[in-house]
């Protein structure tokens, strides 16, 4: 195993260049040629263990990042389609009621998608 590849995207703008970013990335990563500077500055990281089938876990943040989102594998219960996240905050730099308000906004664009595209 390689361990925790965390890539820094920088300041993007658009969902259609996060995408472009995040496969280049992720193919970087996955061949081992990530440089310093590609997962380095960031703030916030992702972890999403769901494409391994980990319904749900807590991710530790990754110091100096701020937050950190768990994101578990999407399921079918009792009809519904259902995914967990967990999101962990270092409460010296974000409020957990920041962190709960950020989730709060994360569900409403997973419920809606095209929301994004707006």
């Amino acid at each position: 195993e390689t361990g925790i590849n965390a890539e820094y995207m920088g300041d993007l703008k658009g969902l259609k260049e996060i995408a472009q970013n995040t496969k280049s990335l992720a193919e970087t990563a996955r061949a081992g040629q990530l440089t310093p500077e590609q997962y380095t500055g960031g703030n916030f990281t992702i972890s999403n263990l769901g494409t391994s089938g980990i319904k749900q876990f807590t991710a530790i943040i990754n110091p100096p990042q701020a937050c950190i989102l768990a994101v578990g594998s999407a399921r079918k219960e009792e009809g519904r389609e259902l995914m967990s996240v967990t999101i962990s905050c270092d409460h010296r730099v974000v409020d957990g009621a920041v962190g709960a308000q950020w989730l709060q906004a994360f569900k409403k664009y997973v419920e809606n998608p095209t929301s994004l595209m707006l």
